[in-house]
């Protein structure tokens, strides 16, 4: 089993930058995808980053160029680094693991979630 743990969501203003990480425990997830989503009001959950087991990286048309998802295994973390946010990106930004070590983009594609953590971007 993994517990899955986000932190640094807040407010922000248009252009500005967000760092989320997502601290894993109960066992180490160096061999697990790990992918980042987001759901806004109304809206279905949405694919944001995924990284593999061996760090390839893939993201959603909307962010790609400007967010960053990394990997620290030795710390059992993962990371988004979010720059030149924007209204658009407000949501609650998920971390997800998967035992399957090619992260997916959709969320059935994935084995354990955290709670979530809030994005709010003012305009």
């Amino acid at each position: 089993q993994v517990q899955l743990v986000e932190s640094g969501g807040g407010l922000v203003q248009t252009g500005g930058s967000l760092r989320l990480s997502c601290a894993a425990s109960g066992r180490t997830i160096s061999t697990y995808a790990m992918g980042w989503f987001r759901q806004a009001p109304g809206k279905e959950r949405e694919f944001v980053a995924g990284i593999s087991w061996d760090s390839y990286t893939k993201y959603g048309d909307s962010v790609k160029g400007r967010f960053t998802i990394s990997r620290d295994n030795a710390k059992n973390t993962v990371y988004l680094q979010m720059n030149s946010l924007n209204p658009e990106d407000t949501a609650v930004y998920y971390c997800a693991a998967a035992r399957i070590g090619i992260p997916s983009t959709t969320p059935r594609g994935y084995d354990y979630w955290g709670q979530g953590t809030q994005v709010t971007v003012s305009s």
